[in-house]
């Protein structure tokens, strides 16, 4: 396999793999329509800067211990779970939106005002790294696609980097797509309803992590 034979299929494999519905989208979708643009891309950045460190790991062989060592494994699966659930829950038992002075009735905000980016960067952050089977995937995919005699590290993090890429066009899609609907979205019982449905989402994830006994 040359180079530039293993750019163009890992690019349209993990292409194909990233917008498969699953958990990252689904966060990424609830978050662009309840809570705004701006704080959706922070949730996708966290994810996508999550597939690079899984990639980097992966390349160091860091990642190939959850594939061999069921106790790391069910340490990082538990975790998941748990932090999966916790999220999910918060959601789905969310109280009623509070509103700023002057905001449209319709608008929904459902945190602070002071509260920073970081936060919403760092769910997505966390929603990745605490999924072990993310990392089992890097270190099962990622070397399918290194041509020998290239350096592993390196070639490894490119294709990562792609992944991450493809990672954040998808989610720019995905906010921009729920951009005509915003109003609608926002109003507090339909947000309510997202909040419900990704909330279950989230929580039949972490149930999922938690009955999986396979690598």
């Amino acid at each position: 396999m040359t180079v530039a034979h293993a750019l163009v299929a890992f690019t349209a494999a993990a292409g194909l793999l990233t917008i498969a519905p699953g958990l990252d989208t689904a966060l990424v979708l609830r978050t662009a329509a309840v809570e705004g643009a701006r704080r959706a891309m922070l949730a996708g950045a966290g994810i996508c800067l999550g597939c690079l460190i899984w990639g980097l790991a992966a390349s160091v062989g860091l990642g190939g211990v959850l594939a061999v060592s069921r106790f790391a494994y069910d340490a990082l699966r538990l975790l998941g779970a748990c932090y999966l659930t916790f999220l999910g829950a918060r959601l789905f038992f969310r109280g009623r939106p509070t509103l700023l002075p002057g905001e449209d009735p319709t608008a929904r905000q459902t945190e602070p005002s002071h509260a920073t980016g970081a936060r919403w960067f760092t769910r997505g952050l966390l929603t990745n790294l605490l999924n072990p089977k993310v990392g089992v995937f890097y270190v099962t995919f990622l070397p399918q696609f290194v041509p020998a005699g290239i350096p592993v590290t390196g070639f490894s993090m490119l294709l990562a980097s792609i992944h991450a890429a493809e990672g954040i066009v998808w989610f720019a899609a995905l906010t921009l797509a729920t951009r005509p609907l915003a109003r609608w979205l926002r109003r507090p019982r339909v947000a309510r309803s997202l909040d419900r449905a990704t909330g279950a989402v989230l929580v039949g994830f972490g149930v999922e992590l938690v009955v999986d006994r396979a690598r």
